[in-house]
């Protein structure tokens, strides 16, 4: 440390504070025995040579979220054994008990680390075809010896769009007109059939206003592709549930209920033998991938759930897993808790409409509590993402600290107005209920000066709204394809 200058140790400071930030979010996992970056499914059509790997070698390096922090043990195989692969995400275990038959319930959620970062920064795909907050969700069951999974996939609408934070409550999305979209689309297809095979996308976004434009595109491009591996459906969540119609995702339901049983569930007997395989998933998205998917995962994962307990004879013919009552406070708190997880690795705060996966119905606190998270992630968004952005890029290497440079890209040099405009716009608005309490000798004083006062500080409020994208705390270690 004596060799550095004040500024490189003033930075040394800030990373450190990146890396613990990192660190400080819930969510990392890792097994000695285990090999948590896999599916059952994928683990049980492995060969002997790829079960006697290191869970090092053999991890997918997908949510491997260390891997950059391992490169050098990767190196050397005789050290493997002490290279332990990290995931980032959600895991719950409960031992459950129906109708006097005990087994384990399991929650996996892995957050991808291709095209990490936060909410309004990282969106979209870049041009490897990796979608921003990519998870894959495992839902597993033990029982007796067999065991069943049903895994879904969310991912960010997979083709190149922004959605930069400008002080605007929900700024406008941006679909890039200089690139070459179906490039980096049929990547991403072409990744997801490789490892889950037939590909059905429930896109739950607005079909209206400014989220319009990304389902028509996003609907046009499936077309355009014309893979009979891949199918597309669209389903306006805020429109069909407004009015806290909730009852209305039934519909939804129906229509995927053909294509669940097509695609079907992993199934494995106590004796090893592979009975069923899960042949397709399905990938939803919102414009977030957080509380409108989470609902519908939380759904499908449900109806999976009661055909395979009542397979393994868990569930009498005829019973329903929403009559279970001890189950079904446990099964929805699990989702509501991988809601939660996911949106504060991503956006920041817990998840919104977690009331309706807690309870099955809409309440009036969690409509508040939703406006408070929604008022945190807006502070967050548009005043701390910068720093956060920064730090998730830090920690997986996509930024490697440069000791020779004098100083880092930290150092940003703010444009006058960055400083002088907010004291304007403060001062302005002080005067302005100055003179409304200390009112002058005659009404029309009074009122002159309240309108100075007044205008100035609106009119300063609106040049800072109008160069919103100035004023926001942009990330600053990487620019790429995630500014773009």
């Amino acid at each position: 440390m004596l060799h550095l200058t004040d500024i490189q140790l003033q930075d040394n400071k800030v990373f450190l504070s990146m890396l613990s930030h990192v660190l400080s979010v819930d969510g990392f996992y890792f097994s000695t025995t285990y090999d948590l970056t896999h599916t059952l499914q994928r683990l049980a059509n492995t060969s002997p040579e790829f079960q006697e790997m290191s869970l090092l070698e053999r991890a997918d390096p997908r949510f491997v979220w260390n891997g950059h922090l391992l490169r050098e043990f990767a190196a050397q195989p005789e050290i493997h054994r002490f290279a332990m692969p990290v995931m980032h995400g959600f895991i719950t275990m409960h031992s459950c008990s129906i109708n006097g038959k005990c087994f384990d319930w399991l929650l996996v959620s892995r957050r991808s680390c291709f095209r990490a970062g936060v909410r309004y920064y990282v969106r979209g795909i870049d041009s490897e075809g990796h979608a921003a907050n990519f998870v894959e969700t495992e839902q597993i069951v033990h029982y007796k010896g067999s065991k069943a999974s049903f895994v879904q996939t969310r991912g960010s609408i997979p083709f190149f769009w922004s959605q930069r934070p400008n002080l605007k409550y929900k700024p406008k999305p941006q679909i890039s007109k200089s690139v070459n979209h179906m490039d980096g689309f049929q990547r991403h297809f072409d990744s997801q059939i490789i490892s889950y095979g037939k590909q059905m996308i429930v896109n739950l976004v607005n079909q209206k206003g400014s989220e319009k434009p990304l389902e028509q595109t996003f609907a046009k491009m499936v077309n355009s592709m014309a893979n009979g591996m891949v199918r597309y459906i669209a389903f306006d969540f805020h429109k069909e549930c407004s009015r806290m119609r909730w009852d209305r995702l039934q519909i939804l339901m129906d229509q995927l209920a053909e294509q669940q049983d097509e695609f079907s569930y992993f199934l494995v007997d106590s004796d090893g033998k592979i009975v069923t395989q899960q042949e397709g998933i399905f990938r939803s998205n919102c414009m977030d991938c957080l509380d409108r998917t989470n609902v519908i995962q939380s759904l499908l994962a449900r109806r999976s759930l009661q055909a395979q307990l009542q397979r393994l004879g868990v569930l009498h013919v005829g019973q329903r897993i929403e009559e279970q009552a001890d189950f079904e406070k446990i099964y929805k708190n699990a989702w509501a808790d991988n809601a939660n997880a996911c949106a504060k690795q991503y956006a920041g705060t817990g998840a919104l409409k977690t009331d309706y996966t807690r309870t099955g119905k809409r309440t009036q606190w969690g409509l508040i509590m939703d406006g408070w998270n929604s008022l945190i992630r807006y502070y967050k968004n548009n005043f701390s993402d910068g720093f956060r952005q920064d730090a998730i890029d830090l920690f997986l290497g996509n930024y490697s600290v440069d000791e020779v440079e004098p100083a880092s890209p930290l150092h940003v040099k703010k444009d006058w107005k960055f400083l002088a405009l907010p004291i304007i716009m403060v001062v302005a608005f002080s005067m302005c209920i100055i003179c409304l309490l200390m009112a002058g000798d005659t009404w029309t004083e009074t009122l002159a000066y309240v309108l100075f006062w007044g205008s100035a500080s609106f009119g300063t409020f609106a040049i800072i709204l109008y160069n919103g994208k100035d004023f926001v705390d942009a990330p600053k270690l990487v620019q790429k394809e995630k500014m773009d």
